[in-house]
């Protein structure tokens, strides 16, 4: 019997679900409220981890996965370092390059990625489907209701749809996703040949944790395409893939301190006067610092509410289940976000193609995904939360958080940990 599965939302999580379930022989659809594919045509880089890697590895064909690698950045982003405000180097967190790409690190443009995974599912994606509601049908189906007035029935829904995700207040109306307090302003450094001249290597070479004296934190990470021409935009015209983030290479960075911090019209600030924010917040920092800062185009800066998804003790397992932020939403201070939704499509792809392909229970396959989905997705939550409340934590709290940090990657073989402070 052919089971019809359905993915609402196309972000990274889902669209990886949807290339894996494809590739397995799978009757998939995607709902996407994107009226187009070239509707998202700003964002910031993303860190790939080996999560990530091997989710992208393991569900995308062999062409696809090598179009990843080939727009992923120079810089894989492995060695990150925790600098003072002065940028006096206090640590460098060194891993060795992977044998295998797939276990390894990459620096990918958001937008790039979304890109490639859009590839090939032209009959599997429907945009423009914005989802309202759903309804169970007294076979054990779902229907799908949409703003535009359509519906669509399915076997099995998967809620792919992001951290206000619709398919998540009405299936598990308790599982809540809060604000932490804690407020983000980020934006983009250009690379050129002219600006690498103008920072500290340190800021080019790989992310980094700036640690000031006061509650607030600050965060820098290169996307280097180096200085040749920029990879295609797979599928988007040329006048769009102008404004896409591959196009470049840049230095994102995030400055973060609680709400209390910033002026209480932050929300209604354009991205000059948050820009003119955050340099008012730094003035006395190293120059460099107040530089990536100043040279960055307003129309890339962004203020970015820190929210957190609260965990949940166990639910029943249906034909409805859900994945990455739509069911364990967290905050970015620890950049696996998006690795864990890939981790979740890996997952949730294995578990659908053994039990549709080999006649097993699809319910019982979803209740197996979900429960160790729960345990380190929840933890990644946990971990993320910590994490920031450290990051914008300062003075002796946040500088002892570094130090226990650095004490447990000094345990663990994979990692190379370098002190300096």
């Amino acid at each position: 019997m052919t089971r019809n599965i359905a993915i609402i939302g196309g972000g990274i999580g889902g669209l990886c679900l949807a290339q894996g379930l494809r590739r397995a022989g799978l009757d998939v659809t995607v709902y996407e409220r994107d009226r187009t594919p070239a509707d998202r045509l700003q964002g910031y880089r993303v860190h790939i981890d080996p999560n990530g890697a091997r989710a992208l590895h393991d569900c995308l064909p062999a062409p696809l996965w090598q179009a990843f690698l080939d727009t992923t950045g120079r810089h894989s982003g492995q060695d990150f370092g925790f600098l003072t405000e002065q940028l006096r180097q206090l640590a460098l967190i060194e891993a060795p390059e992977a044998a295998d790409p797939a276990d390894d690190h990459h620096s990918a443009s958001r937008i790039t990625l979304r890109q490639v995974l859009l590839s090939g599912l032209d009959d599997v994606v429907r945009f423009g489907k914005t989802y309202e509601r759903y309804e169970r049908l007294p076979e054990g189906r779902v229907k799908l209701f949409f703003a535009d007035g359509t519906s669509a029935t399915a076997d099995i829904v998967v809620a792919a749809d992001g951290g206000n995700s619709r398919v998540r207040k009405q299936y598990l109306p308790h599982a809540e996703r809060v604000d932490t307090g804690i407020t983000t302003v980020a934006g983009k450094f250009p690379i050129t040949g002219e600006t690498r001249k103008l920072v500290a290597r340190r800021l080019l070479d790989g992310p980094n944790s700036v640690i000031p004296p006061s509650g607030m934190g600050f965060f820098t990470a290169p996307h280097d395409l180096g200085d040749g021409v920029a990879h295609g935009g797979f599928g988007v015209t040329e006048q769009e893939g102008a404004l896409m983030d591959n196009s470049s290479s840049y230095v994102l960075w995030a400055f973060g301190a609680s709400g209390a911090h910033f002026p209480a019209d932050i929300s209604e600030m354009s991205g000059e006067q948050l820009k003119t924010t955050v340099a008012r917040s730094i003035e006395s920092w190293h120059p460099d610092l107040r530089r990536v800062v100043g040279m960055s185009d307003p129309d890339t800066v962004t203020l970015l509410p820190i929210r957190t998804s609260i965990p949940i003790d166990a639910w029943p397992a249906t034909n409805i289940t859900l994945l990455g932020d739509a069911i364990h939403s967290m905050t970015p201070m620890r950049g696996i976000g998006a690795n864990t939704a890939l981790r979740d499509a890996r997952l949730l792809c294995a578990a659908l193609t053994g039990a549709l392909t080999g006649g097993g229970d699809p319910i019982e396959a979803i209740a197996g995904y979900e429960a160790r989905m729960r345990e380190y997705g929840f933890a990644a939550v946990r971990d993320s939360l910590r994490a920031a409340e450290q990051f914008v934590g300062g003075g002796r709290v946040g500088r002892m958080g570094f130090k226990t940090f650095l004490r447990v990657v000094q345990r663990f073989p994979t990692l190379k940990a370098k002190a300096f402070a």
